[in-house]
């Protein structure tokens, strides 16, 4: 089949997920349509709950294998659409549709490139397909739980919206729970330890609270204090205040350093990091794909944005078609021809590392 023959299918493929209601958990029918697909060009696949997924035909356990990841759950539609989310549109050489860019774009475009290769032997690497659910919910059956059933991953391209250029690394989460305590009251009376006055100064600590460790790729660790709350009546002073912090992790620090350092220097009486599992991610600027990449012309650049790296343990590269501005928009859109290169890079790009 010609690259052209199968750019065009799998732009049909993504109308089809753009007019099917995925939203995380609830990816049964998508996950279906990309079955669909694996049974058209006879690629012997798996699906584990809403994940489908399969290996190159001439697999080989004594080579090292390479994940081709990108996810087909969406999030909900926002109030801004003036479009049909579930309807795929196409104008101006636009397609619209909810999922378009983040990150069906991707996804089809990894399919057909995986299914460009899958008869293909002698390869220097094994490629594994994962199109997975649960992304956008950091749900429990998504990619991470695929881990322990596919074959040992060595290195991982993940297909989020990036204009094609190579995030080489990827910032990672850790959301805090803390409280503020104080002394609860009637508001009549005199009261000295008052939490929400107290929360003055500790807010103030977080604004002003730097982690020392930058990174050349992901730059500083960016915490902000997120969600406030406090009080159920005018008249009460409450005994305490609930804070989530947002904590967005370089790769000079892992998860578990920096729950210590908060819990060690923070103000807060109680905090707590409520999962340490979405740590930072990255890939050696000498790993053959990076050195690939440059030499194709694609910059590189570090992702403030979360995916499914941060389950990955090995290196991993973020690349895909689109841009990460659009994702979640009203009216999301991804260029037809952003597809027709997005292929065409990913085709070239494993030509260049694993034929």
């Amino acid at each position: 089949m010609t690259q052209e023959k199968l750019t065009n299918e799998a732009i049909n493929l993504l109308k089809q997920l753009i007019e099917t209601q995925s939203f995380s958990s609830e990816e049964d029918v998508t996950a279906a349509h990309i079955e669909t697909w694996f049974k058209q060009y006879k690629i012997d696949y798996k699906r584990t709950k809403n994940n489908v997924w399969a290996v190159n035909k001439f697999f080989d356990e004594t080579k090292p294998t390479l994940l081709l990841n990108s996810h087909h759950d969406t999030v909900k539609p926002n109030s801004g659409y003036t479009k049909d989310p579930f309807k795929a549109i196409v104008e101006d050489g636009k397609l619209y549709g909810l999922g378009s860019n983040d990150a069906g774009g991707c996804l089809v475009s990894l399919i057909a490139t995986f299914t460009h290769f899958y008869n293909y032997e002698n390869l220097k690497y094994n490629l594994v397909i994962v199109a997975s659910a649960e992304e956008e919910s950091s749900g429990p059956n998504g990619l991470n739980s695929m881990l322990p059933l596919i074959p040992e991953i060595d290195v991982a391209i993940v297909g989020e919206p990036t204009l094609m250029n190579l995030a080489v690394a990827e910032k990672g989460l850790v959301v805090f729970d803390a409280v503020v305590e104080g002394t609860p009251s009637h508001a009549a009376h005199p009261n000295d330890n008052n939490a929400i006055y107290n929360t003055i100064e500790v807010l103030q600590w977080f604004k002003d609270f730097k982690f020392e460790k930058g990174s050349e790729a992901l730059g500083d660790v960016k915490l902000t204090v997120t969600q406030i709350k406090a009080g159920s009546q005018h008249n009460v002073v409450p005994a305490d205040v609930n804070l989530v912090i947002d904590v967005r992790v370089n790769d000079a620090y892992s998860n578990a350093e920096i729950a210590q350092i908060l819990q060690d220097k923070s103000p807060c009486t109680k905090i707590k990091p409520r999962s340490l599992r979405l740590n930072s991610s990255s890939i050696p600027m000498n790993h053959d794909l990076v050195k690939a990449g440059i030499a194709m012309g694609r910059t590189t650049y570090g992702s403030p944005t979360l995916s499914d790296q941060a389950v990955l343990s090995c290196p991993s590269l973020k690349l895909g078609p689109g841009d990460s501005t659009r994702s979640h928009s009203a009216d999301e859109f991804i260029y037809l021809n952003e597809i027709e290169e997005g292929i065409k890079i990913y085709v070239e790009l494993l030509n260049r590392v694993i034929v």
